[in-house]
This record gives structure tokens, sequence and C-alpha cells, in this order.
């Protein structure tokens, strides 16, 4: 059976010395769900992954289940293919127009909102910063910097029903990056 590369996103581990998550460990955690050349990206929570093309087939429910078992931690975990990343890093409507990519950031979501929850959302709730909703995605640009914007997981879990993480430009292409070379090697 062939294998796919995937990118695992953790929300809120190993930041501010809080949900602290030895990479080693969550590694032998994609093992053990099944999974092959699992790797990590820095510390805050990002896994790449060769999983089994299967329909339906998720380690999320997995993973969490086993970092619930093993630290006591409720984390959500969010997976996307590495063709997904592509289609991801291709589509930021900022970068179009010549946003400076450090003020940039994507907001995964766990599900994809409805057109009534999209709508809900309120473009003026953080004065300067703008964001767009894209499928499961919303592209941010924050330029009085992320730290300071209202557009938070917090907000947009509420007004979409959802589970979020966030993660920087940077951080988005060098996962794309990774996927990329990671597809092409199987």
């Amino acid at each position: 059976m062939a294998n796919s590369t995937n990118v695992a996103l953790l929300r809120g581990i190993n930041v501010g010395g809080k949900n602290r998550l030895p990479m080693k460990e969550l590694t032998a955690m994609f093992v053990n769900a099944g999974c092959s050349d699992v790797r990590t990206y820095i510390q805050s929570g990002n896994v790449l992954y060769g999983a089994a093309q299967t329909p339906g087939e998720d380690v999320s429910p997995l993973i969490s289940a086993a970092i619930l078992n093993r630290f006591g931690y409720q984390i959500p975990v969010l997976t996307r293919s590495a063709e997904e990343f592509k289609n991801i890093v291709r589509a930021n409507p900022f970068m179009q127009v010549g946003a400076e990519a450090d003020k940039l950031h994507v907001v995964f979501l766990e599900e994809l909102p409805t057109g009534d929850q999209v709508e809900s959302l309120d473009q003026d709730r953080s004065p300067g910063d703008e964001f767009a909703v894209m499928g499961r995605e919303i592209y941010l640009h924050c330029p009085n910097g992320f730290a300071n914007t209202k557009l938070t997981n917090t907000y947009f879990d509420s007004k979409l029903s959802t589970r979020s993480t966030t993660r920087n430009w940077r951080t988005v292409q060098k996962l794309f990056e990774l996927a990329s070379d990671a597809s092409e090697g199987t």
C-alpha cells in the first residue's frame, strides 16, 4: 500500500513552558499509531509523517488519546496532506498583494465552517488586522504583530464552532517544503 506525506499540527504544546511534550515521545506516539517516516519540526507540535492511504484513516484521534493518556493534556491534533499544504501556500491572498511575510499567519481549522459562521466573523474586531477564510484555513495579516491581534484561536473557535491552531508564515512555508521533499521521495 502506498504512503502519503501528511502534516500534523498540535495546538498549545511547549508554549511558554506549558503542556510540555518531548518530541521524542511525540514521534513514538505516531510510530505506535502506524505512521512511517515520522519527524518533527521545531518544538511546538509540527509532525511530518507517512500514513497508509486508507479512506477515512485519520491518526488525529489516536494521537490525541495517546497524549491524554500519557500526559493528561487535551490537545487538538489537526492534519493536512502535502497536497493540501501546497494549495495553502499558493492561495495566501496577502502574499499575492505583497504583504510582509513576517506579518502573516495561517489559522488551521479542524472543521470546514459554514457560510453563516464565516459571515458571523467581525472584520473590524482587531483594527489594522485582516483575515480571509478559505476552506479550512484562515489567512491572517497582522501588521501590528500577532501578539497584539484580537484574531485569536479562541475567537475563531467560538465563532466557527471548531478547534484551531495557528502557525506563522515561515513555519507554514517550511512545513510545505519538508512535506514536498518527503512526497517526492515516496
